[in-house]
C-alpha cells in the first residue's frame, strides 16, 4: 500500500461529468489499496469569472486590502470543486472528506495573490487516511499567521499538491493534466516531438523557467527540494485504464542518479515568445554601471533575463538585457525618465519582436561542442543570434521572433530528438 497524491487541473474538473470521471479514477486507486489525497483546481474558467467580477467593482490602484479580498474570493473556486469531488467520491461508495487550505493549515506568508508555503500541518489528514478516508484538499491556497486566506498565484495547485506530498512523505505525486506528459518540445511547433518517459528535476526546472507550460516552476522547485517523485500524465485517458499501465504512463520527473534516465545529450527544446530586448547605448564604461541600470529595473519589480555588455570602445559600451514583454514599456519609460538623465548614455533602443530558444539536457555537462553545434545549425538556417546565455545544462539564444519555429524544428532534428530513446 502506498500513499499517493493526485492533482487535477481545471479542465479535468470542468463539468459534473468530468468530476464524476475523476472520482471513478480516484476510487480505482483507493480500491487497489492505496491511501489517497486529491488536490483539485477550480472548475475551468471559474477563477477568471470570479476575478472578472472583482475587476468590475474595483476602483483605484490595488493595495493589500484589495488583494486580501481577491484571495478570499478566488479561494472559493477550489473550495467548490473540492466539495463536489468529495460528494462524487461518496457516490462511489467511498468515505471522503474535503478541506480548505486553512482547515488543514497550509501555512503561508502574507503576500496576498502570490503567497509562498511555509509549513503544512499533516496531523488531521493522517488521522483521516488511517480511518480509511479519501482526503480532498483545496489547491492554490493557504492561511497566514493572522488567519487570512491566501492564494499562491496562477498554477498554484501544482505547488499545493507537491507541498502536501512532501509534508506527507507520499510515495508519488501524480499531476493529471490535459497533456500526456513532457515532450522534447511543443508538438504544435514540431509534430515529431516525442514524449519523454523520464526527465530529471534539473532539466524540468530549466524547461519550466524557459517557457515550457507543463508545470508551474515553483512546484518543480518544491519537488526537487524535498525529493518528491512527480509524474505528469493525462486526465483524458479512460478512467478504467489498467492501474498498472496508468502508474507507468506519462513522464516521471526524477533524480539524475536514476539509472533508468534517458541518456540523451539534449533532452528538450524550450522557447519563449514573451520576451523583449532593451539596449542602453553609449554608456560610460566604469564600475557600477550595470547596477545603476539594473538596480532601477529591479526596484520596479521588473525581472531581467539575458544580459550582455559589449566590449568598451573609447570609454563607452552598449548594455543590453531582456525583460518580459508586458514589462517592456514600463522599463523603457523608467530608463528614459530616471536613469538616462543621470547616466550620460547616448540612447535607448528596444525590440519587442524577439524570442528565446533554449536547448536543455544534463548530458551537456559531459559533452563538449553542444553549444557550437547549436550555433552552427542556426547559422545554416540563416538565423542571426542576438544574445547568448548559458548554464551547466542549458544554452539559450535570443533571435528574431519570426524564426522561432524554424529554429525549434532545426534544433530538434539536429539533436535527434525525433528519434526514440535508446
Amino acid at each position: 500500500m502506498a500513499l499517493i497524491v493526485h492533482k487535477y487541473g481545471g479542465t479535468s474538473m470542468g463539468s459534473t461529468e468530468r468530476i464524476r470521471n475523476v472520482a471513478k479514477r480516484v476510487a480505482k486507486w483507493a480500491r487497489a489499496g492505496h491511501q489517497m489525497i486529491v488536490v483539485p483546481s477550480a472548475m475551468s474558467g471559474e477563477t477568471n469569472r470570479l476575478l472578472g467580477l472583482a475587476k468590475e467593482l474595483a476602483s483605484g490602484t490595488p493595495d493589500d486590502d484589495h488583494n486580501r479580498e481577491l484571495d478570499m474570493l478566488a479561494a472559493t473556486g477550489e473550495q467548490a470543486s473540492s466539495a463536489l469531488l468529495a460528494i462524487a467520491l461518496q457516490s462511489e461508495g467511498l468515505q471522503a472528506v474535503s478541506y480548505a487550505g486553512w482547515q488543514v493549515q497550509v501555512k503561508t506568508d502574507s503576500a496576498f495573490t502570490k503567497a509562498r508555503i511555509e509549513s503544512i500541518d499533516d496531523e488531521r489528514v493522517r488521522a483521516d487516511l488511517d480511518a480509511g478516508k479519501v482526503v480532498v484538499i483545496t489547491g492554490f491556497q493557504g492561511v497566514d499567521d493572522a488567519g487570512n486566506i491566501t492564494t499562491l498565484g496562477r498554477g498554484g495547485s501544482d505547488t499545493s499538491a507537491v507541498a502536501i506530498a512532501a509534508a506527507m512523505k507520499a510515495n508519488e505525486c501524480l499531476i493529471y493534466t490535459d497533456v500526456d506528459g513532457v515532450y522534447t518540445t511543443d508538438p504544435r511547433v514540431e509534430p515529431d516531438a516525442r514524449r519523454l518517459a523520464t526527465v530529471s528535476f534539473e532539466e524540468m526546472l530549466e524547461m519550466a523557467s524557459l517557457g515550457s507550460k507543463v508545470l508551474q516552476i515553483r512546484s518543480v522547485e518544491f519537488a526537487g527540494k524535498y525529493k518528491v517523485p512527480l509524474r505528469v500524465l493525462s486526465s483524458f485517458t479512460p478512467w478504467d485504464i489498467d492501474i498498472n499501465e496508468e502508474a507507468k504512463s506519462g513522464t516521471l520527473i526524477t533524480f539524475e542518479e536514476d539509472e533508468n534516465m534517458e541518456q540523451a545529450v539534449v533532452s528538450g527544446i524550450a522557447f519563449n515568445r514573451d520576451e523583449a530586448k532593451i539596449s542602453v547605448l553609449g554608456v560610460p564604461d566604469k564600475p557600477g554601471i550595470a547596477y545603476h541600470i539594473l538596480g532601477a529595473i529591479a526596484d520596479a519589480n521588473i525581472e531581467v533575463d539575458v544580459i550582455i555588455q559589449n566590449l568598451s570602445k573609447d570609454g563607452r559600451t552598449d548594455f543590453s538585457f531582456t525583460v518580459h514583454r508586458n514589462d517592456y514599456a514600463k522599463a523603457v519609460d523608467l530608463l528614459k525618465t530616471k536613469v538616462l538623465p543621470t547616466l550620460g548614455a547616448a540612447d535607448i533602443v528596444g525590440d519587442t519582436k524577439i524570442c528565446k530558444v533554449s536547448i536543455v539536457g544534463i548530458g551537456m555537462r559531459s559533452h563538449v561542442g553542444v553549444a557550437s553545434k547549436m550555433f552552427r545549425v542556426l547559422s545554416e538556417e540563416g538565423i542571426n543570434i542576438q544574445m547568448i546565455s548559458t548554464s551547466e545544462i542549458k544554452t539559450s539564444v535570443v533571435i528574431d521572433e519570426k524564426y522561432m519555429e524554424l529554429a525549434v524544428r532545426a534544433l530538434h532534428k539536429a539533436f535527434d530528438l525525433d528519434q526514440p530513446a535508446s
